[in-house]
């Protein structure tokens, strides 16, 4: 499985895939690509979506970027609201649309729990990328700034 997943990222690449810097087509694009690296940690492409300027310049806003970069390797994963995860299906759904602005519920279960989070995305020139999440007792802007 990890050798299809790499031809198929090669191939991506050698399409000029791998020229874009920033951002996804939808926001719901942008939310299955986050949960795409929550694999069975077998390799890069599974072990959580990872804290380099590259995945953070397609991923999150400048306001995020620096910020998510710095957390190299952090105990908990806010994203899936735990150390360690074995995730089910995730069930996305946009919330509300405002302006450049749309708010995203995700739901999955991750190791037995139930996990609900908003992700709030912005458009900008590049594509849709996080300004936020939200969980229901902390963000994402208020957990790595701790």
């Amino acid at each position: 499985m990890t050798r299809v997943l790499a031809a198929i990222l090669a191939a991506l690449a050698g399409f000029g895939a791998s020229t874009v810097e920033a951002g996804f087509r939808s926001p719901e694009s942008l939310v299955r690509n986050v949960y795409a690296y929550y694999g069975d940690r077998s390799s890069d492409l599974s072990s959580g979506l990872p804290h380099d300027s590259v995945t953070a310049r397609q991923f999150f806003d400048r306001s995020l970027q620096g910020v998510w970069v710095s957390q190299k390797n952090p105990p908990y994963d806010f994203l899936v609201q735990s150390p360690t995860w074995k995730i089910g299906a995730v069930s996305i759904s946009i919330l509300h649309r405002q302006f450049d602005k749309t708010y995203v519920a995700v739901a999955f279960d991750n190791n037995g729990r139930a996990i609900t989070l908003n992700f709030i995305v912005v458009d900008g020139p590049d594509g849709w990328v996080i300004s936020d999440v939200e969980s229901p007792h902390d963000s994402l802007r208020m957990f790595l700034a701790q």
